[in-house]
């Protein structure tokens, strides 16, 4: 039976007080150290998801999928001994991208690790539909494994049609089976700084997708605590999410 802890996080690229926000992050990131974290946001120039992975005592590789525009890059970091092989990336437009790997547990199960980041207009419901769509017919491409998980910010609250093709290609968030309920709010996280993004009711919008032999041993909100001297400042406008699962 293997064990895997996996998280997410959008990182804000360097908006809004990035120079304050990363302690905060490489703090929370040297308590948390996943197995496998996807990260959204990342600028690369900044090398943003190389200094959360030297945060604390893991060693980490950092595994990237360029999007359409800097700020919107995406990666995943892969604790070692763990090894990420296969990585395949896909456009989904607008902007947007998702890329995957494979990670072999040491007991011997295979996981497919995806991550993404969804169009983020208030009214682009109908774009994140053809996105998910389109990652979902990509992910069925992916080589045979006994666990997919897909991270990211989907930009999706649970009653859009995004979230709804997840749950029905099988998918199960790991927040909703470990908790009951997904959380009332991934975003905003309480930041604030000149040029937080306002647009949008407060909600649920990133999410931790489990598929296959795993099971969900516990599921919470990561990157979620305030500066202890300024509690409008968080290590990003968007909460994290951590689970624990089961494999085998």
């Amino acid at each position: 039976m293997d064990r895997l802890h996996v998280a997410t996080l959008n990182l804000r690229n360097l908006a809004d007080r990035w120079d304050e926000r990363l302690p905060l992050l490489l703090a929370d990131m040297a308590a948390l150290q996943p197995d496998l974290i996807g990260l959204q946001e990342v600028v690369y120039p900044l090398q943003q998801d190389r200094l959360l992975g030297a945060a604390g005592a893991g060693q980490y590789r950092a595994v990237r999928g360029w999007a359409g525009r800097p700020e919107y890059g995406n990666s995943m970091l892969v604790r070692e001994p763990l090894e990420a092989t296969g990585i395949e990336r896909v456009d989904l437009g607008l902007d947007r991208a998702a890329h995957r790997v494979t990670v072999v547990l040491p007991g011997g199960a295979t996981v497919q690790f995806a991550v993404t980041h969804l169009h983020h207009l208030v009214d682009g419901a109908p774009e994140r539909d053809r996105q998910s769509a389109d990652l979902l017919g990509w992910l069925e491409a992916a080589p045979a494994a006994d666990v997919m998980v897909v991270v990211g910010d989907f930009n999706a609250s649970p009653a859009e049609p995004a979230y709804a093709r997840m749950v029905e290609a099988g998918f199960r968030s790991a927040f909703r089976e470990a908790n009951g309920h997904e959380p009332e709010v991934t975003w905003p996280s309480g930041l604030r700084a000149p040029a937080t993004d306002t647009d949008g009711q407060p909600g649920c919008l990133d999410y931790i997708w489990v598929r296959g032999r795993a099971k969900v041993q516990s599921a919470t909100l990561a990157f979620d605590r305030p500066s202890v001297d300024d509690p409008t400042l968080y290590p990003s406008d968007h909460l994290g999410l951590a689970a624990g699962l089961e494999i085998g």
